[in-house]
């Protein structure tokens, strides 16, 4: 059924080889279970991706960067106030002990292929990227309309949230603890909140001691 629908047999692969690569790596991961948990020949996958590296190549470009997009970048495009938008995207991470466990798959894959592969380099590169720039759009907006503090820079921020949340991501897969994750997300939530530009009256009543 799957051959006749073209499109249909793509997703599946991607699909499925998201959750190998997720589960065992890139390098762990096995085409034989891929083709298995897809329901398709082999045939077919070398009809839509010419070795394993274009599969994976697919598997970051489509599955991981429409994640991080719907995670994080659509939610911030034309936020009304980006800190509110911030801390609820952080707030909303998984601690269940079998996700904490398995980590992020876009940090996972460049920490594994980053010095390997120069193909998966570029390509997680790109996504860090489009997530930095999210923030860093949100934040500046965020301070030309009186919402964000204006003595941050917000590239620097932006990068400085995503390698704290990142850390306590790896932290959490190491240890294997939620508790890490839950931790995390106390501190990056409160660290945007100090980003909060405070409510200042717009008449005060001058004191007369």
């Amino acid at each position: 059924m799957t051959s006749r629908d073209p499109e249909r047999t793509r997703a599946l692969l991607l699909e499925a080889a998201f959750q190998e690569i997720y589960h065992s790596g890139f390098r762990g991961a096995d085409l034989d279970a891929i083709l298995a948990t897809a329901g398709v020949t082999k045939g077919a996958l070398y009809y839509h991706f010419d070795n394993k590296e274009a599969l994976g190549y697919a598997v970051v470009d489509e599955v991981i960067a429409n994640s991080v997009q719907q995670k994080w970048v659509q939610p911030l495009q034309n936020a009304e106030n980006p800190i509110d938008v911030l801390v609820r995207i952080v707030q909303s991470e998984s601690v269940k002990r079998e996700d904490v466990e398995r980590g992020c798959p876009l940090l996972n894959l460049s920490q594994e292929m980053s010095g390997l592969d120069e193909g998966f380099r570029k390509r997680t590169a790109k996504l860090f990227k489009n997530w930095h720039d999210a923030i860093a759009r949100a934040l500046s907006e965020g301070q030309k309309r009186g919402l964000v503090r204006n003595d941050i820079d917000a590239n620097e921020t932006a990068t400085f949230l995503i390698a704290v949340y990142e850390g306590y991501v790896v932290l959490g897969k190491n240890w294997q603890d939620p508790g890490t994750m839950l931790s995390g997300q106390k501190r990056v939530s409160g660290h945007i909140e100090s980003l909060r530009r405070p409510a200042r009256s717009r008449s005060r009543v001058p004191s007369r001691g």
